[in-house]
């Protein structure tokens, strides 16, 4: 149960942007992690001969991984229980060392069947402003 308390929808405005989820200095650390819960051991996550082997400067992220921050930014705002749909896209690998910033945009408001519909653009950047994911989610929201 969410300890969040959900904006109503006519306090939302089209363009509001959430308060943004940072997380700083990804380190392979982080990669392992993630590994072990949600049991993606692909050595490319972790193993830098590997993964050099193949092209890359070093180990990177899972995309779920960014996923998972970009959904925090989300349930923060709204809640667990808010969330109706999520979508997203991997951009670009996300590298050891990197900060990223989740953050969501309303774009629309509505009610759906008597209940209050927010759908957001969804964003990851690192440090420099490249974009690392983009996705969509639609949340429920309280009508009065």
């Amino acid at each position: 149960m969410s300890t969040t308390t959900p904006p109503r929808l006519a306090d939302l405005r089209i363009g509001a942007v959430s308060e943004p989820i940072t997380v700083e200095a990804i380190s392979r650390t982080h990669f392992v992690r993630y590994a072990g819960a949600s049991c993606d051991f692909n050595p490319m996550h972790h193993d830098d001969t590997l993964a050099t082997r193949f092209g890359n400067p070093s180990v990177f992220g899972h995309g779920m991984l960014t996923a998972g921050i970009t959904a925090r930014v989300v349930t923060a705002w709204f809640g667990p229980e808010a969330m109706r749909h999520l979508g997203v896209k991997f951009t670009k690998q996300v590298w050891p060392g990197e900060t990223l910033t989740a953050t969501a945009t309303i774009t629309d408001l509505a009610e759906v069947d008597g209940e209050g519909r927010a759908t957001l653009v969804l964003s990851v950047v690192n440090g420099e402003g490249e974009e690392k994911l983009s996705g969509t989610a639609t949340v429920a929201v309280p009508v009065d």
